[in-house]
């Protein structure tokens, strides 16, 4: 069975220095004041959205209305999903665009908390009056989505686990890679790797 080339012997002495990927996927997600969500139903309906979001020791926190889908999965389930995702313009190729994936847990923050307020007063600093609005109105909600673990691809054959989300967990992952069906189309792909000039028609 073909592997792919990150895990052949050729590729094998390439050990990734953990820690610098790790600064790079801090820097990664510093760069985004959205993040994309994938939540469910209890009827097991699937929906995708967004929400603008504060980082707090790790969490992720999104103050969202419950006249959204997400916002009545997230109470209901307690489950998401979070996208961080290279912007199409500037990756090297669609097909590997860098992403970082976190499975969370969503928990409620009751208003009138002290967490919940600091939340929020860190909210209007970031997104301005807005947020002065919004925090009056009854059906908007301060969820926090906590991290269970983490994945983040920067590229073919790049994939690393973050386990608990710290850094003595993180991960290369090289046990398995991409089958191809004939050594013609795994030399085209592993050329292709090392050439981003013939990629045109991966």
């Amino acid at each position: 069975m073909a592997r792919h080339p990150m895990t052949d012997s050729t590729a094998s002495s390439s050990v990734p220095d953990l820690a610098q990927v790790y600064a790079e996927v801090v820097r990664f997600r510093e760069g985004f004041a959205t993040l994309l969500m994938a939540t469910v139903a209890p009827d097991g309906e699937p929906d995708a959205s967004y929400a603008a979001y504060i980082e707090d020791d790790g969490d992720f926190h999104v103050f969202v209305s419950e006249l959204s889908v997400h916002t009545k999965n997230l109470l209901e389930s307690g489950r998401v999903s979070v996208l961080f995702i290279e912007e199409e313009a500037s990756a090297g190729h669609l097909f590997a665009r860098r992403r970082l994936t976190y499975r969370c847990r969503a928990e409620e923050l009751a208003r009138g908390s002290i967490g919940c307020e600091t939340i929020l007063d860190r909210f209007e600093l970031r997104f301005g009056a807005l947020i002065v609005t919004l925090r009056g109105l009854q059906d908007f909600h301060l969820v926090r989505l906590r991290p269970l673990s983490a994945r983040y691809v920067s590229g073919f054959a790049k994939a690393f686990a973050i386990d608990d989300v710290q850094l003595a967990e993180i991960r290369h992952l090289r046990d398995q890679g991409h089958r191809a069906s004939n050594a013609v189309t795994r030399n085209t792909f592993n050329r292709r790797l090392t050439n981003p000039a013939e990629e045109s028609d991966v």
